[in-house]
């Protein structure tokens, strides 16, 4: 199964699909039939994550081919995306929370044996060991065998779900803070408090073609517990970008679709594309992924604004404080990162770059300010507004 990290090959997939986003999708998304044989899913996930291709370019092409009822259930996997990502945004504290939970946890004689051998996949649980595999050697996996995964690494080998979150962050191609973060949590019963997602072998193999048929699974599910979830927080508000402020751009892996965050009369003065951000991507797949994206949304950033671009292993503030001098700039501008570790590292160089002279500017996105403030609740009340978030933000 291979992610060609190109903007050009995102479309060609996009495109390969949209016929299949109606019925056929709606019918058949919830069964694997394994790596090299997923027709019946987008396979766009990796896409849309680094914003190869944007969440408002991939409904309108399924919308523009289906009514909305008969693709309705596609629309909806994107907008849980967006919605996880609203969602951590308007609570930020979770993921602290998880990151320190991470790092707090250091697992030592039975649990570390049992940890190793669940990532190795050799735990002996069919089917949970072929997914443990194949994530680490393809860095993908089917939702369902995300959540059945998820549910065997907490519930039947009774293990932390930071360590298993952490799992999914270093090899997931796709990996996202939002939805890893809180799709595991949701499924140990902390997201929706108590309610648990309970993985079954009769599941397991109605949904994977009789492929897997597992023995042994937890028969209940226990929600964990934690301290109360910190309130809602305002969305930050950012002042539109001046276009005709020299600047720099700054791309990372979160958005690499330039051409639609600026348009091409901008006064980017030059590009600055950065490979690692505070460590992150974790994972090889994901690391080789984003950095070929990287060099492919450098180029058409090049092209688009018609100067240089440069490749940086990692972001170095005062590297790209000397580009803004040396270009005669004014302002750094950068696509704004959703909570996690480039919007973390971005907060952290923003004070450099300001006493500088170079004042950080982040760029929202129209999608994300439409309808992240919806977020602050489940996502039955943001799916009730979906319908008319679409006509507003299409």
């Amino acid at each position: 199964m291979a992610f060609v990290p190109t903007r050009a090959a995102a479309l060609a997939r996009l495109a390969a699909f949209v016929p299949d986003a109606g019925r056929k999708y709606s019918d058949g998304r919830n069964v694997d039939p394994g790596p090299g044989a997923r027709s019946n899913v987008s396979l766009l996930s990796p896409y849309i994550r680094h914003r190869l291709l944007t969440e408002r370019e991939v409904v309108r092409a399924v919308l523009d081919a289906h009514s909305p009822q008969t693709c309705e259930k596609f629309v909806q996997e994107v907008l849980w995306r967006t919605y996880w990502k609203g969602w951590l945004e308007l609570r930020p504290a979770i993921w602290l929370r998880f990151v320190e939970d991470r790092d707090a946890l250091v697992p030592s004689g039975g649990m570390a044996k049992a940890i190793a051998a669940a990532e190795a996949g050799a735990t002996g649980i069919d089917g949970f060991d072929d997914w443990a595999r194949e994530l680490v050697e393809h860095g993908y996996l089917h939702n369902h065998a995300r959540m059945w995964f998820a549910s065997i690494w907490i519930f039947t080998l009774g293990l932390p779900w930071v360590a298993g979150a952490d799992f999914f962050l270093r090899h997931l191609i796709d990996a996202d803070p939002a939805s890893n973060t809180l799709s595991w949590r949701w499924v140990a019963g902390l997201q929706t408090a108590g309610k648990t997602y309970l993985a079954t072998a009769d599941n397991i193999a109605r949904n994977t073609d009789g492929r897997f048929a597992p023995k042994g699974l937890a028969t209940r599910a226990v929600a964990l517990s934690e301290p109360p979830i910190p309130g809602v927080r305002p969305l930050a508000i950012f002042p539109r970008h001046d276009a005709t402020t020299p600047s720099v751009l700054l791309l990372t892996g979160e958005d690499l679709a330039p051409e639609s965050l600026l348009e091409s009369h901008s006064a980017i003065r030059s590009i600055i594309a950065v490979d690692a951000v505070a460590g992150w991507p974790w994972g090889n797949a994901a690391t080789a992924f984003v950095s070929g994206a990287l060099d492919d949304a450098a180029a058409r950033a090049a092209s688009h604004f018609n100067c240089q671009a440069h490749r940086a292993a990692r972001l170095d503030p005062q590297a790209v404080i000397d580009e803004a001098r040396r270009t005669g700039a004014r302002a750094i501008v950068t696509a704004y990162a959703p909570v996690g570790p480039v919007a973390d590292a971005l907060t952290a160089v923003a004070p450099d770059f300001a006493d500088a002279g170079f004042p950080l500017v982040r760029i929202l996105r129209d999608w994300d300010a439409c309808f992240w403030p919806h977020a602050a609740k489940g996502f039955f009340p943001f799916k009730e507004r979906i319908p008319e978030l679409l006509d507003t933000c299409l």
